[in-house]
Order: C-alpha cells, then sequence, then structure tokens
C-alpha cells in the first residue's frame, strides 16, 4: 500500500515539528512541510498530497486566501483541505467550509491523537 501523503502548511517552525512528529506516528503517513501559502500552492500542484493541513493565520497569504489560489488550479481544486487554528468557535468553523474547507482541528491539538484524528477525517471524506 502506498504512503497516504499529507501536505501540512504553517508559518511556526516548531508547529510543523510537532504536526510531523505526530503525525509520523502513523506508519501510513507520508507528510511534507511548507512554512507559507505559496509555497504550498506550489508544492500541492507538484507533489498531488491527498490531504492539505492548513493554518489560518499566517503572514502575507493567509490559509483562506491559499485555499482560494488551491481551488482555482485544477491541480488542486479537489484536495480536501483541513484548517487547523484556535478559531475554532461555530461560526468560524461554518465560514472555513463555506471557503471549501472540508473542516477544522481546533489548536492546540493533542499531538498524541492528531494521526488517528487525521486517519478517521480521511476515511469520513472517502465515505462522501
Amino acid at each position: 500500500m502506498n504512503a497516504i501523503r499529507i501536505l501540512h502548511v504553517d508559518d511556526e517552525p516548531d508547529i510543523r515539528d510537532i504536526v510531523d512528529m505526530s503525525l509520523s506516528l502513523n506508519p501510513d503517513f507520508e507528510v511534507r512541510a511548507c512554512g507559507s501559502g505559496a509555497e504550498a500552492i506550489a508544492a500541492a500542484a507538484e507533489w498531488s498530497p491527498e490531504l492539505i493541513l492548513l493554518d489560518v493565520m499566517m503572514p502575507r497569504m493567509d490559509g483562506p486566501a491559499t485555499l482560494a489560489q488551491l481551488r482555482k488550479n485544477p491541480r488542486t481544486s479537489g484536495i480536501p483541505v483541513l484548517f487547523m487554528t484556535a478559531r475554532a468557535q461555530t461560526r468560524e468553523v461554518e465560514q472555513f467550509i463555506a471557503l471549501g474547507a472540508q473542516g477544522v482541528i481546533s489548536k492546540p491539538f493533542d499531538p498524541m491523537t492528531l494521526a488517528d484524528e487525521v486517519r478517521s477525517r480521511l476515511q469520513a471524506f472517502k465515505q462522501i
């Protein structure tokens, strides 16, 4: 079985490291990290991940702007995106979904359960 490719986008190096370590708990995941929206757009088009974990608040190009650009490109328009944010009130989650995200993972997240949460979200996408 091929590894499930996950692209993680966050401007904070410490968060990228924690997510990488957390997702590496699942041997089925192959993770790449990007530090900016522009970097993520290029990586997604080149690497074709099966899921993008996208930080909301980033300098220059935030998560919603990055998602909008991903949706414009036929190579990346269908990739499921989960926002990762501390802004996870019901109204905000609804806004993120209206923008085209498949859901939200709240920060702070539990590094010990993140891989399981990502796997369950991926399984839910495949059932739709």
